[in-house]
């Protein structure tokens, strides 16, 4: 049976996160984080309710990997942090950034036009 420690690894794996990533966004140290993965140190049920949490993840598998990983659908890690960065721009640079969107998106939307021909 696999240890919590290799379910968190599994996870962080599935989300495409840095160790660094991830411990952040559980409020530990990385080198903290670093412990649990390797096995070192066992997560607490605070740390393992704030992974569930941040991340949606079922206590259940979590804790004793019963289950599916999500509760739900997996969270968007990149829609997370491109939120995360337009909340902490200025109005001026958040109307840039949207702008800048609209454009890509078009672009994407004529290549994909142009693949089909």
């Amino acid at each position: 049976m696999h240890e919590v420690n290799e379910r968190i690894k599994k996870l962080r794996s599935v989300l495409n996160l840095t160790q660094i990533e991830f411990s952040e966004k559980i409020y530990v140290s990385q080198s903290t984080f670093g412990d649990i993965e390797l096995g070192g140190r066992k997560p607490n049920d605070r740390i393992l309710k704030l992974i569930s949490t941040e991340f949606n993840v079922s206590f259940d598998w979590l804790k004793n990997g019963i289950g599916e990983i999500f509760d739900e659908e997996k969270p968007d890690i990149k829609l997370e942090n491109l939120i995360r960065i337009y909340k902490k721009l200025d109005k001026t640079l958040q109307n840039y950034l949207l702008e800048q969107s609209e454009l890509l998106l078009k672009l994407n939307e004529e290549n994909v036009i142009n693949k089909k021909r």
